[in-house]
């Protein structure tokens, strides 16, 4: 990776990463709230490509001061088409038709499950991942989180199916692409913000061209519809990515990934607090077993005879891996 990628010790000093960490939970979870009020306003393409050009400059900007440079060579820019699509495209418009039927919270809840789906798809896809008795058993009990969030016993009375299942679909997305740059771009020589910045820009033009398609001009430009595309953008995509790199390259992946685990409990308290969603027990509960099925799946025990003192921060080339997470996602 390029040193141009990477922020220099006293540029990471300016803020404690455990502000930045907190910020980027935030940012996450109000990310659900920000689509829902979108779509009030805008078709849910319409919301997407919103969210992508307002991410898009957000992050070419960055590029702009770091002198950074657009990715060079035909073939990482199929990469770069193939994972646009399903790490942005493709989950955040699934993310976005879900919410006109189901709550910000419940989308928020079913964010957290891209863990669960990443470490079964690597478990088949990553031959480096080997099923352990500790990952089976989170698997198990992420799946139990999951029926029991859905409310199984009840047979899914009074829930939305679709748009449950889409929510469902967007968080399988980010593992199936997070899978495919491992195995496409992993040892590319650009920085991560130039891979990013490009990244953004693809899934902008594939909104571009396939939101006229499906949708026609809109008729106004409410403001609070307006100012959450925007922030959406701005904050969800564009600063969230690059809050999220910066907290890799400082404490490591493994730390930086555990914003997955606030992401939903924010998304859930804005719904409550200020869209006034309901919430059943089974949700809350059922979201407590699906992070505790998801830590599992992501924790390593000790080796035998290994030092009690805290090893040195991660360094890994995480490129273009939004959720979480690593991280969730990235929403």
């Amino acid at each position: 990776m390029s040193s141009s990628g990477t922020s220099s010790p006293a540029a990471r000093r300016v803020l404690d990463w455990r502000l930045r960490f907190g910020l980027l939970s935030l940012v996450w979870g109000f990310s659900f709230l920000f689509m829902k009020v979108g779509t009030e306003g805008f078709a849910p393409f319409q919301v997407t490509l919103g969210r992508l050009a307002f991410g898009t400059a957000v992050v070419a900007a960055a590029m702009a001061v770091k002198r950074e440079r657009l990715p060079r060579g035909a073939w990482t820019w199929v990469h770069l088409t193939v994972a646009g699509f399903l790490l942005n495209a493709l989950p955040f418009s699934l993310f976005a038709f879900s919410e006109l039927t189901i709550p910000s919270s419940l989308a928020g809840i079913c964010n957290a499950t891209s863990p669960l789906w990443g470490m079964a798809l690597s478990l088949v896809a990553l031959s480096e991942d080997r099923p352990t008795r500790r990952r089976v058993a989170g698997l198990g009990i992420g799946f139990l989180g999951v029926l029991t969030v859905l409310g199984v016993w009840q047979g899914f009375d009074g829930l939305d199916v679709t748009g449950t299942a889409l929510a469902l679909l967007a968080s399988l997305s980010y593992p199936v692409g997070w899978i495919y740059v491992r195995r496409t771009l992993a040892g590319s020589s650009h920085s991560h913000l130039s891979l990013t910045g490009a990244q953004l820009g693809i899934a902008t033009l594939q909104l571009a061209v396939v939101t006229p398609l499906f949708t026609s001009v809109p008729t106004g430009f409410p403001v609070l519809p307006v100012l959450s595309v925007a922030a959406l953008g701005v904050l969800g995509t564009g600063l969230a990515f690059l809050i999220q790199y910066d907290l890799v390259a400082e404490v490591g992946p493994t730390t930086a990934q555990m914003v997955t685990y606030f992401t939903p409990v924010i998304a859930t308290a804005a719904g409550v607090a200020l869209l006034g969603e309901s919430l059943s027990w089974s949700t809350p509960v059922g979201a407590v077993v699906v992070l505790a099925g998801a830590a599992l799946t992501q924790s390593r025990p000790r080796a035998a005879g290994s030092p009690s003192v805290a090893p040195a921060p991660e360094r890994e080339d995480t490129r273009l891996r939004e959720r979480p997470r690593t991280t969730a996602s990235q929403t």
